[in-house]
């Protein structure tokens, strides 16, 4: 007797009888099918969650549905036609990652022609891992092992559940010291509304921050940013504008949760920076400060540079960005923060950089800092053709500063002709008096000198302090 093949509704009857979360992604990323015990696992019901294109990125900014197909996805390599593992995750109501294994099975006659995956998942739920402050000894980057991209992909995922989605600071990864106090500095300015001041080289984020304290509190509805380039405009034009906003009050109710963010405001003229520092300080002056600047204004104070009391009135709490060549260690994580950025908003997947690209990376000096190390990560981004960007995806202007670094250009010594003439001078002398057995007559006579010349110039050499034979 032949048996009968399974229908499709019956096949679908018995994934839904397993224990274990199933689901089924397409090669478009796309869920097409999600067991029960899946859909029990995340909370979701089918009609939410079918249809949903998971990207291998881990963004705080998309929510609800969206969020938790992100959480599914599954590592490019199995798109790719690899069977991998990897962890999967959703963020709960209460802030909480719920954290399992999945084992992800790519469907199709080879791997150059996969149709879709099967993720099976682990019964359980991982345990609760701690936040990454650098005691994670499983994801530090202190360890002895380089870590790969999956490692990075989840140390950013974890990274933005518990702190970037809190503080939405999401770009300040990294486990460095100078990190981890820049962390803690944010933290302290979110909680109040006291004026800040973030130091920083350009390109480091310096306005992210500022950004990221302003709408940091979700308590009650947040004011207006309102940003003043104070490089570009005019002494006329900064004074008017502070002095309508203090006086007039344009934003009405909001102005007590609104700030004033006056980036470079080291570069503030120096005819309005007493009557700002007057304004700022009064108490008709609601709006909240947030200055970004190069260098800390109270060092630029002590040396008389900015006006002390507006130095001080902008600085009740200093957050200090490191430039990005002083936190290598960063980088690696940094990178795959912006890949991932790129997966996000792209049609192609790629899951991380080759180990030699890293190490290219590692050897630019980054004049850009942060600011460039995104571009370079987006035009690498484009170019990849593979599920990993390697040397050759880097743009043109990373293997010329390492092409010019292995072969350093010759420093050409500065000759100073009067001391050459001298230190040549000096030596005819010297051996003038050696032939003649210190008798200067006979040494000047060598020389086709007088001896009074020959004197002078000794004395003039410091080769003579008087007297002479």
């Amino acid at each position: 007797m032949v048996r009968q093949r399974p229908s499709a509704a019956e096949l679908a009857r018995l994934l839904n009888s397993a224990n274990q979360p199933i689901y089924v992604i397409d090669d478009e990323q796309t869920i097409v099918f999600c067991n029960q015990a899946c859909l029990n696992w995340i909370g979701r019901t089918a009609e939410e969650l079918l249809g949903r294109r998971c990207a291998y990125h881990s963004s705080p900014e998309v929510d609800g549905a969206d969020a938790v197909a992100a959480g599914l996805c599954p590592p490019p390599a199995a798109l790719a036609g690899e069977p991998v593992s990897a962890n999967v995750a959703w963020i709960a109501d209460d802030g909480r990652p719920r954290e399992r294994r999945a084992t992800f099975l790519p469907l199709g006659i080879s791997p150059e022609d996969v149709i879709g995956v099967v993720a099976v998942l682990e019964p359980r739920d991982l345990p609760a891992t701690k936040p990454l402050n650098g005691t994670d000894t499983q994801s530090s980057l202190s360890s002895s092992e380089e870590p790969d991209a999956a490692e990075l992909h989840e140390r950013i995922r974890r990274f933005r559940s518990r702190i970037a989605a809190r503080y939405r600071v999401e770009r300040l990864v990294g486990d460095s010291p100078a990190m981890r106090r820049a962390r803690s500095q944010v933290e302290l300015a979110a909680c109040n509304r006291a004026s800040v001041e973030v130091v920083g080289p350009p390109g480091s984020g310096r306005h992210h921050v500022a950004a990221a304290i302003h709408y940091a509190d979700d308590s009650e509805p947040t004011g207006s940013l309102i940003p003043l380039a104070c490089s570009a405009l005019g002494a006329e034009l900064i004074h008017s504008t502070i002095t309508a906003l203090a006086t007039r009050n344009p934003l009405g109710k909001q102005a007590a949760r609104s700030t004033l963010l006056l980036n470079d405001a080291d570069q503030l003229p120096p005819e309005v920076q007493s009557e700002l520092a007057e304004v700022f300080a009064s108490k008709t002056f609601v709006l909240r400060l947030i200055s970004t600047v190069r260098k800390p204004l109270a060092e630029l104070a002590r040396r008389d540079e900015y006006r002390h009391d507006l130095a001080a009135v902008l600085s009740t709490i200093v957050i200090e960005l490191p430039p990005l060549a002083q936190r290598r260690a960063d980088l690696p994580l940094l990178a795959q923060l912006f890949l991932e950025e790129a997966n996000a908003r792209g049609e192609k997947q790629v899951g991380g950089f080759s180990p030699e690209a890293l190490d290219r990376l590692d050897a630019y000096s980054w004049p850009g800092d942060v600011d460039e190390l995104i571009r370079v990560v987006d035009e690498s981004y484009e170019r990849a053709e593979g599920r990993q960007i390697g040397v050759g995806d880097l743009p043109r202007r990373i293997h010329l500063a390492a092409d010019a670094s292995a072969h350093p250009r010759r420093v050409e010594e500065t000759i100073v002709l009067d001391e050459f003439l001298s230190s040549i001078e000096e030596e005819l002398i010297r051996r003038a008096l050696g032939r003649a057995k210190g008798n200067k007559t006979r040494a000047a006579k060598s020389l086709g000198i007088t001896r009074p010349r020959l004197y002078r110039r000794l004395v003039q050499l410091g080769l003579e302090e008087g007297g002479g034979r």
